[in-house]
């Protein structure tokens, strides 16, 4: 039925992934195999409204000989030889694979994990260091705690993949939520532990966040191993080291340990007689405090000085404690780029060893999330609106805590019957850091009819692509040069440039940290759709699990709302739907199949109720208005176009039929609205969930298109569900809002004002034309994105002497390469803009009304 291939290599670990299917193809209740006969898992992650499987979800096991590709078609799937067995007796859930055991139970993660009948772990569990005030304050004392488990949820058994959920708290603050994946064949297990703050920032200090594993410890001192991680390769020693000693044990010995391998005998007396006086290495730290270097220290016992070891630059994160007859690999992914973090062996000499992954490491200051500044006296609307003119900040006294803000890690553990060799240990690091993901090509993403208005990249547009890639590139650049990375930084970008001091403007209200403004999550996920480029792909899952994560509040009084654009992530009072918006995290959820973007995609299920909470509206009203639960504002562009994403998500993926019909009744009544979208908003009824039709006025924002409303109304007019007028409501709008004012006012009885971001508005009157046929529409369209209006990222494009190019810059604090002209406004929106025009009305891209253009223009410094 269909092809799937590998993202990025081949790999041997065990595998989910999602496939699309065009509508009323597969019937609801299809069996799925692999043609090659490899047992493989399905499930449906999402219907179409005839029941048709919309998304099916696989997974195969860990393979030795993974094929470079697989054939999925419909039929009984082979058994596994050695399926996932999991064992649910007395509240405790035993999983087994093949010859690997893990005993789950409260209060720990894991009790323990057997071996071919060894027990090689014990007591995975989760360990926080918490303190009352930040570092500078004397006298502040560390409490250390261990997380209680307190629910535990079998959600898949096998026979290829297993998925057990647990919860707890991190003593008493930070709810957590753990998933520990299983593999058919495998002896690793995936740890995504995710955790929501809810201290209170004037007296909560995180100092240290890890998970720890205690490891059994049964071999003589010099058969015992530790391996850590490099940029490009891993510190190799002993516990008891035979190697640099001043008598040779001889070269036998010498090679056998460094591999690995057992030390059966040493047959130089002048060393076997004196082992006992040669150190034990009890313990070691490898702590990554920046992107840019990590410090190894390691000591015989505590109470004795630590001994520093060279250090690096960025390691991945991934270690090794054990002997020949077993051990633990454990590690981190993304393990530098989200710094602080460190890698803990303590007791290596000991009958049993703890390993300790630190997602914040204890080394660092204690995490601190009080506000960044102290109001500057803005206590009124009117002098926050104030700020908002000199700084875009919108400041709101008691709106910048990180209640509610949350981090998703994802680790590894590992459990070997001997000490893994270097290709395994590099193996094991790669894969944790990229890990394999199975996928249908472009085209057949295409064919499936998913996710609106896109198209294939083709020879024709050139020009186009090549800048399309170069403002990927150039933000790829921008991460790695501005290091925007750390705990809570990465994954997310820079709103706007400050071209006087060549850098970003990080340390200006609302033009730090970009929070998904404008949609760049968007722009990434359908430039993968089109090209399916690893590259594209890892930037934009790092920005998913951020922008789901620390960028909305998951808990307390804007739960389920997002933070608009600030110096810190939480730190704006502009709490809206349009950040925490579903559209932006489906991609991952159903190419992925990630359990946990589901969770954030079922936070949604009722955000309606959230316009109760918050009125996004409150310091600009000239209305007199108060939160009504028969009569909520809802703004028609980026509220109900993040509600409609949320409903229909939630209808497709569990047959809601509670959200359907708010889907559908809210988009009746956008249609019976006199001016349909114009109107710009409308009260909600919540007991009901419909829109009071009767309102007869024209508010039009800049920004009500910008946050997936195209998007959404897109996929919602190809469901074809039977509205009456909804798609005449939309391309009413799409059409009006480029045209001239006399042409507005002639139809509406007025010109249309707030016209702005001309650009970004071009793929509107691109998709009115292609619905309507209507050529000078495109035309329009066209010219409106290629002709510099001024708020567009055009810079004169048909002129070469301003063509997109970087420039080098000397005497900053780093080496930067910057193109000052690029804003992430202008770059998501040019790019959707770029892609959704070159989807609807390619056929018109050069003719716009006489105006030159000349395709083979384009920068020497943007590759094809």
């Amino acid at each position: 039925m269909t092809t799937v291939q590998w993202l990025e290599t081949p790999c041997r670990q065990g595998v989910s992934w999602g496939v699309p299917w065009p509508r009323g193809t597969v019937a609801e209740g299809t069996s799925f195999a692999l043609a090659d006969g490899t047992p493989v898992q399905s499930w449906t992650t999402a219907s179409w409204p005839d029941g048709s499987i919309k998304w099916s979800a696989h997974a195969i096991g860990r393979s030795e000989r993974p094929e470079s590709s697989y054939e999925l078609v419909a039929g009984t799937p082979t058994a596994p030889d050695r399926p996932v067995q999991v064992d649910q007796i007395d509240g405790e859930v035993r999983v087994t694979v093949g010859e690997v055991s893990w005993l789950l139970r409260s209060p720990q993660l894991i009790a323990s994990i057997v071996y071919n009948g060894e027990e090689v772990v014990r007591e995975v569990r989760l360990v926080s260091l918490r303190q009352s005030a930040p570092d500078e304050d004397l006298g502040c004392a560390r409490q250390q705690t261990t997380a209680i488990v307190d629910n535990l949820v079998v959600e898949q058994d096998g026979p290829i993949r297993a998925v057990v959920r647990l919860e707890g708290k991190h003593g008493d603050w930070l709810p957590f939520s753990v998933r520990l994946y299983f593999y058919a064949g495998a002896t690793d297990v995936r740890v995504v532990h995710s955790f929501v703050w809810d201290g209170d920032p004037d007296r909560d200090f995180l100092a240290g966040l890890g998970l720890s594993a205690d490891v059994v410890m049964r071999d003589e001192p010099h058969n015992r191993h530790i391996r850590l991680a490099g940029p490009s390769g891993f510190l190799t020693e002993a516990v008891r080291g035979l190697t640099g000693l001043r008598r040779d044990p001889g070269e036998d010995v010498r090679r056998t340990q460094v591999a690995g391998r057992a030390v059966e005998d040493i047959p130089n007396p002048e060393v076997s007689e004196r082992l006992h006086l040669i150190p034990q290495w009890n313990d070691y730290t490898l702590d990554q405090s920046s992107a840019d270097g990590f410090t190894l220290r390691k000591r015989t016992a505590p109470g004795h000085a630590w001994v520093t070891i060279p250090a690096g630059t960025r390691s991945p994160g991934y270690g090794y404690v054990g002997g020949v007859s077993g051990g633990l690999g454990f590690g981190l992914r993304d393990f530098w780029k989200l710094h602080p973090t460190r890698l803990d062996i303590r007791n290596a000499a000991g009958d049993v060893a703890t390993a300790t992954v630190w997602m914040w490491s204890p080394s660092a200051p204690a995490m601190d999330l009080r506000y960044w500044h102290d109001g500057m006296d803005q206590d009124s609307y009117a002098e926050q609106l104030e700020g908002l003119e000199i700084t875009y900040e919108d400041y709101e006294p008691g709106f910048g805590n990180a209640h509610g803000i949350a981090r998703t890690h994802e680790l590894s553990l590992r459990v070997h019957d001997t000490t893994p060799t270097a290709d395994e240990l590099a193996e094991h690091a790669a894969l944790l850091n990229s890990p394999g993901l199975l996928s249908v090509s472009p085209a057949r993403l295409l064919e499936a009819g998913v996710f609106g208005s896109w198209s294939l990249p083709t020879a024709d547009d050139q020009d186009i692509e090549a800048r399309l890639n170069f403002l990927f590139q150039y933000y790829v650049g921008q991460r790695e040069q501005r290091r925007w990375y750390g705990f809570w930084d990465y994954g997310d970008v820079m709103h706007t440039y400050d071209r006087d001091r060549h850098t970003w403007r990080y340390d200006i209200g609302g033009y730090a940290w970009d929070n998904s403004e404008l949609s760049p999550d968007l722009w990434l996920w359908y430039q993968y759709l089109r090209t399916g480029r690893a590259d594209v792909f890892r930037f934009a899952e790092a920005m998913t699990r951020h922008t789901g994560e620390v960028d909305v509040h998951h808990l307390g009084r804007w739960k389920g709302l997002g933070s608009r654009h600030n110096v810190q992530h939480w730190g704006c009072s502009c709490k809206q739907v349009r950040i925490s918006n579903a559209i932006y995290r489906r991609f991952y959820y159903y190419l992925t199949t990630d359990e946990r973007t589901g969770d954030l995609l079922d936070e949604l299920a009722t955000i309606e109720e959230m316009f109760l909470a918050v009125d996004p509206q409150r310091k600009v009203r000239p209305d007199v208005y108060s939160p009504d639960p028969h009569a909520l504002s809802v703004e028609l562009g980026v509220d109900w176009g993040a509600l409609a994403a949320a409903w229909l998500t939630r209808w497709e993926r569990h047959g809601d039929e509670r959200a359907r019909a708010r889907l559908v009744g809210t988009m009746a009544d956008i249609a019976a609205l006199h001016y349909g979208f114009l109107t710009g908003n409308a009260r909600l009824d919540l007991s009901t969930g419909r829109f009071d039709t009767s309102r007869r006025a024209i508010s039009v924002s800049h920004l009500s298109s910008l946050f997936g409303l195209p998007e959404i109304c897109s996929e919602l007019i190809d469901l074809d569900l039977d509205v009456p007028g909804f798609e005449k409501a939309w391309l009413d709008y799409c059409r009006l809002y480029l045209l001239t004012p006399e042409q507005q006012a002639a139809e509406v009885g007025q010109a249309l004002q707030g016209i702005s971001l001309v650009q970004a508005h071009s793929r509107l009157a691109a998709y009115a034309a292609a619905r309507t046929g209507d050529a000078e529409l495109a035309r329009l369209a066209w010219r409106k994105f290629f002709v510099d209006e001024g708020d567009q990222l055009n810079r004169n494009a048909m002129q070469r002497e301003t063509e997109w190019k970087t420039t080098p810059v000397d005497g900053a604090l780093m080496p930067v390469d910057e193109a000052a002209f690029i804003s992430t406004n202008g770059a998501a929106q040019y790019a959707l803009a770029a892609i959704q025009n070159l989807s609807l009305i390619p056929e018109h891209r050069n003719d716009r009304g006489g105006m030159a253009w000349n395709k083979s223009q384009r920068s020497p410094d943007a590759p094809s």
